[in-house]
């Protein structure tokens, strides 16, 4: 458990790039401060430098060289368990024969019996891959096809990379400095993309590392004469054309000519996971390539949370391209080749309700065409989720402004000009004082831009003293001057929703003592049921949506909450745990089981995307959890954060 915990450590501080305490850092990963500081020792040592994690009177931050340390791979060949189980697989992947047990363990420099407790290790990492280890006397095989000892290989790349994202070192460290399929990987990648835009498509950029790697695996398999073996099928004129374009790119960039299985099987991947019809594609070309029953399913869900969640996505283009992405989805899910999303982490922390939409969609795909999904699918929904309401943004969410610039000439007319065309999509301009004594009192925008100095009667928090002529200096204090007032109003609105919703007889300190997320779940749902807030099948639903996508928004927050606002009124009952708990793949300290209202459906986006905001702040969240002893205590330095 050491390694991983210290890839977890390293992963949290490059990622945070802040400062943060041992003790921060300890309830982070579940351990003791102690542990962290001999984590750190260990994490410098993999680099020459030293330097990949600093230290300081503020604690530790990640340094120069943390990108390397998260890459390092230890001293050897085999310098972990880890190292050793993927090297233990690899070996056994390249040899159709099997491999001798006791050779085996002499190469790696381990007793017969730590490579036998290696070889049940082996056993448990091939689960769900059809793939079978057999063991007879001193050697031992895997059995299985060709495809599903490629899932396999694709299995440990997966394993080796950080945070989800691709990296070509991860792939050469499954394939082998050796292989053909690694070698070229970033040319290769870069004249497929060019190809495939060349067609007219947009290209997935998140997805198409993914599948290059399997294309990686593909050549690699096929140069050790292991290509896919099947009769040519019937293509579309889609897959043809981009075959055809994976055999020229394989041949000069890799060496190697696919068979026409493996062409056919990668042109496939590419067009599920990969790419999707250009901007200009007219909607009744996308609709001939969808099947009716997908679109109505998908047509059906995006009514039904555009209802339950009050937000504008119901348009003709959205529907039709996320039915296609569906349709994909629906096409890999057949072949169990789900598409990974380094996003998904910071778009579940980031846009927590953007998120939400996104697994209530997801759960009723699920329900109407079985498509199970994991995190990383839903995390593409949420992204067209997102890109659909960005696109709706409505004008009423731009700040007002009146410029105060006394006349001369036109100047008062080129300021305006200069502020709509520099900060149009932050303010709305909707007057202009010319006069050097205009009424102060009676200017009532959200922001006063002004070149004199403005008179008694107006707020000095909304006024912003600017040049006649918009300099860069201006842009930048107007943009932080409206960033104070929205941030400003929405934590203003949390904390009369907070203090409004929150239930002081469902307040618990002590989670750490109980059996996982179910039963956290449960000790809170039962206070707010034996207040007839809730009833026992809203506990059963909060359990069933947590089994869905982990409601771990941050690194210390999780906010289970079934789907269906359907309790008699708006209730949050919280739990704080110190030390951390585990949650879904990581561990929290406070736990608020949100149960809304149908009468208060408006507020679900408030309270929920805010309270999250709030726990992202990791001294906050120290500080809630220290003193919050009590309920008052804990209300008394929510408060005291969000006024902060």
């Amino acid at each position: 458990m050491t390694r991983p915990r210290q890839d977890r450590l390293i992963a949290l501080l490059a990622r945070d790039g802040e400062w943060a305490t041992a003790a921060t850092l300890a309830d982070a990963l579940g351990v003791t401060p102690r542990s962290i500081r001999s984590y750190v020792t260990a994490i410098n040592a993999r680099v020459p430098s030293g330097s990949a994690i600093e230290s300081g009177p503020l604690g530790y931050r990640a340094g120069a060289d943390a990108g390397s340390a998260m890459r390092a791979n230890g001293t050897g060949d085999a310098a972990t368990p880890r190292d050793r189980l993927h090297t233990l697989v690899r070996s056994l992947l390249d040899e159709p024969d099997g491999v001798d047990v006791f050779e085996t363990a002499d190469r790696l420099h381990v007793s017969s019996a730590t490579l036998d407790a290696d070889l049940a290790r082996v056993r448990g990492l091939l689960g769900g891959t059809q793939l079978t280890l057999e063991r007879s006397a001193s050697r031992a095989r895997l059995r299985g096809t060709e495809m599903a000892q490629r899932r396999l290989m694709s299995r440990l790349a997966h394993d080796e990379m950080d945070a989800g994202s691709f990296d070509l070192d991860a792939l050469r460290r499954t394939l082998g400095d050796a292989s053909v399929g690694a070698r070229a990987f970033g040319p290769f990648k870069t004249d497929l993309v060019a190809r495939l835009g060349a067609l007219g498509y947009f290209v997935n950029e998140y997805g198409i590392a993914d599948v290059v790697m399997h294309i990686a695996i593909a050549a690699d398999r096929t140069a050790q004469h292991r290509a896919l073996e099947g009769d040519s099928l019937s293509v579309s004129p889609a897959n043809a054309e981009v075959a055809a374009i994976l055999a020229e790119l394989a041949s000069t960039h890799l060496g190697v000519d696919l068979g026409t299985a493996d062409l056919q099987h990668l042109a496939s991947l590419v067009l599920t996971r990969v790419v999707a019809p250009g901007a200009t594609a007219p909607r009744m070309h996308v609709r001939e390539r969808l099947e009716p029953e997908v679109e109505r399913a998908v047509r059906a869900i995006v009514e039904a949370a555009a209802s339950e969640f009050l937000v504008d996505i119901v348009h003709e283009d959205f529907i039709l391209r996320l039915a296609l992405h569906v349709q994909n989805l629906r096409l890999r899910a057949r072949e169990e080749a789900w598409s990974r999303n380094p996003l998904t982490r910071s778009l579940k922390a980031s846009y927590p309700m953007i998120f939400e939409v996104a697994v209530y969609i997801a759960n009723g795909l699920h329900e109407s065409l079985g498509i199970p999904l994991l995190d990383d699918e839903i995390a593409y929904i949420a992204m067209h989720v997102g890109g659909r309401l960005e696109r709706s943004r409505r004008a009423d969410q731009l700040l007002t402004a009146t410029i105060v610039c006394p006349g001369y000439y036109e100047l008062h007319e080129l300021l305006r000009s200069s502020v709509d065309r520099s900060l149009g999509q932050a303010i709305e301009v909707v007057g202009v004082e010319t006069r050097v004594d205009p009424e102060w009192s009676s200017i009532d925008t959200d922001l006063v831009l002004t070149t004199i100095d403005p008179g008694p009667g107006v707020s000095a928090d909304r006024v912003v003293r600017i040049q006649p002529f918009l300099t860069d200096g201006d842009i930048e204090r107007v943009q932080a001057a409206a960033g104070r007032i929205r941030r400003g109003r929405r934590l203003a609105r949390l904390r009369g929703e907070l203090e409004r919703y929150f239930e002081p007889s469902a307040f618990v300190r002590g989670l750490d003592a109980e059996p996982g997320e179910e039963g956290v779940i449960r000790r809170l749902g039962a206070a707010l049921v034996s207040h007839g807030i809730i009833d026992d099948d809203y506990i059963e639903r909060a359990i069933q949506r947590e089994h869905l996508s982990s409601t771990a928004f941050t690194d210390a927050l999780a906010v289970p909450h079934a789907l269906g606002m359907t309790a008699t009124r708006t209730a949050i009952a919280v739990g704080i745990a110190d030390p951390s708990i585990p949650w879904g793949d990581g561990r929290v300290q406070v736990v608020a089981l949100v149960a809304f209202s149908e009468t208060d459906r408006e507020a679900f986006q408030t309270v929920f995307e805010q309270l999250v905001e709030v726990f992202s702040e990791r001294e906050s969240v120290q500080r809630i959890v220290r003193r919050g002893t009590d309920f008052p205590a804990f209300l008394d330095e929510l408060v005291a954060v969000v006024d902060g």
